[in-house]
């Protein structure tokens, strides 16, 4: 596992900050009905195997949060901060398989320079977290992509919805607003316990009470 250096990439970040960020093309969805910008559940899913061995190399970073806060209030400056850090990211995280980084597949790791979807995600969610947001709001999920292949992103629960940082794309949107198909993500209250997005593959009745 790579290390993770936060002081020199909060020290980057400062600097990165004054820079202009290109404006990018909005994303739209690709013949989804996709009416809401919060997200629905379908029951407990079976947690990627990656994000699994992660939780046993870095127990303290899958502990469930005492406090669980049910949606962010996403203000100007918090998007700007979403914006900056999943920007910042991007730019400085150069995307390698884990194959070709640590000759096998679906290995989960704070990243240096390299890294592939995963390692995008959880980086950004550290630096967020160290920034002063919820670990509840900050979940990762496992979508497929224009191309049909296996992605991770990170959605951010907030209550004007639930928004996207994805290491294609710099711009931040809704879910709702993305052309991908959503398969599972962490449960706000547990990051251990993935949540299906796919309507027929959870394990009961959706349980759209449980605000996720």
């Amino acid at each position: 596992m790579q290390k993770l250096h936060v002081g020199v990439l909060a020290a980057a970040l400062t600097a990165y900050a004054a820079q202009p960020v290109a404006a990018e093309e909005t994303i739209r969805a690709d013949g989804q009905n996709l009416t809401s910008t919060h997200m629905r559940v379908f029951g407990v899913s079976l947690p990627p195997i990656g994000h699994v061995r992660f939780c046993q190399r870095q127990p303290a970073d899958c502990r469930r949060s005492k406090l669980r806060t049910r949606r962010v209030k996403l203000t100007k400056e918090r998007r700007h901060e979403l914006e900056l850090i999943n920007s910042f990211v991007n730019r400085i995280i150069s995307p390698v398989t884990d194959q070709q980084l640590y000759g096998r597949v679906e290995y989960w790791a704070y990243p240096n320079s390299e890294g592939d979807c995963e390692d995008y995600v959880l980086l950004k969610r550290k630096m967020l977290i160290n920034r002063g947001w919820p670990e509840s709001a900050l979940l990762i999920t496992v979508v497929l992509d224009e191309n049909q292949e296996g992605h991770a992103i990170l959605t951010v629960r907030t209550a004007n919805g639930d928004y996207l940082l994805d290491n294609k794309r710099s711009e931040i949107t809704t879910w709702n607003k993305s052309p991908y198909r959503f398969i599972k993500r962490q449960s706000f209250r547990d990051p251990r316990i993935w949540m299906s997005l796919i309507p027929d593959e959870g394990a009961g009745v959706p349980q759209t009470s449980l605000a996720e």
